[in-house]
């Protein structure tokens, strides 16, 4: 009989480094504002989804700290601007009632993308501070992907 494994407890720091240095949650929060911002076209909140899907570029191209840096910047912008937001519909002279401003499809998209803007925020805000340049220039070196660096 196998001992049971023993799971290690993970921190709070290490999941946020985790959430702050991966390429999905940029895309993913370009995915649900395109969803959300896409028809109607809506121009303001579309001019952030490059953005997004460049700091995931930046992150997989070996820069992880400007990449948090960049969505925590982008997705606090867009948590902001969607906040202050006027839902839009309802049945009586523009009253929305509580159902059609949350339970909806368009409210069940438009409160994920705020609050995985926020959680982007705060885990690249964290992965911003506390990221250490010169050791992710030491393993840009290492791996050495397009041949950049001749020593």
């Amino acid at each position: 009989m196998a001992p049971p494994e023993e799971k290690s407890p993970v921190s709070l720091t290490y999941q946020l480094r985790a959430w702050g240095t991966s390429a999905i949650p940029p895309m993913t929060l370009t995915t649900l504002i395109i969803a959300q911002h896409a028809r109607p076209f809506q121009p303001l909140p579309m001019l952030i989804t490059p953005l997004l899907t460049f700091s995931s570029y930046l992150t997989l191209a070996g820069f992880p700290t400007d990449g948090a840096g960049m969505t925590a910047a982008w997705s606090g912008i867009y948590t902001l601007l969607a906040s202050r937001r006027r839902h839009q519909g309802g049945r009586l002279l523009g009253l929305s009632t509580i159902r059609d401003k949350f339970f909806s499809v368009r409210g069940l998209v438009r409160g994920s993308a705020m609050a995985l803007g926020a959680a982007n925020t705060v885990a690249g805000l964290y992965v911003y501070l506390t990221g250490d340049r010169k050791r992710e220039e030491e393993e840009r070196r290492e791996m050495n992907r397009w041949g950049v660096y001749k020593d």
